[in-house]
């Protein structure tokens, strides 16, 4: 009499692959989500770098730096409004607010400002950051 063994999985062997997953996805994902975020953040530091040679270029030609009609066709970031939010005879101000799901990023809002007595500040949620650029 032959016997005849059954071949396939055992349940607890494939609750034990489930667990595994699940567990590299929990690590994974909040990896992917933070990559996604950074990534998204130098599309916007460009746009204000982007912004900010134009207002120079302004500059050298005209008596004051420029507004937001006068710069043309502003440069876009997904997940970004960017925007020229003060000027004058001296100074600037270039901001990048996040929008959609780039709003939990931590850096926040960033934003370039020109004054001629302090020179450029390049600013996260409104303070000093090197790290979010």
């Amino acid at each position: 009499m032959t016997t005849r063994r059954a071949s396939g999985f055992t349940l607890i062997e494939l609750m034990v692959v489930v667990a595994v997953i699940a567990i590299l996805a929990a690590i994974a994902y909040p990896s992917y989500q933070q990559y996604i975020r950074k990534s998204r953040r130098s599309e916007a530091i460009s746009a204000l770098q982007d912004l900010q040679l134009r207002q120079e270029r302004w500059r050298v030609d005209h008596a004051e730096y420029a507004t937001t009609g006068e710069l043309g066709t502003m440069p876009t970031a997904s997940q970004y409004t960017i925007s020229v939010t003060a000027n004058g005879p001296t100074n600037y101000t270039l901001t990048a607010a996040p929008q959609g799901g780039q709003a939990s990023d931590s850096c926040g809002t960033l934003s370039i400002e020109y004054t001629a007595a302090n020179g450029i500040r390049k600013l996260a949620n409104g303070a000093v950051n090197s790290s979010c650029w």
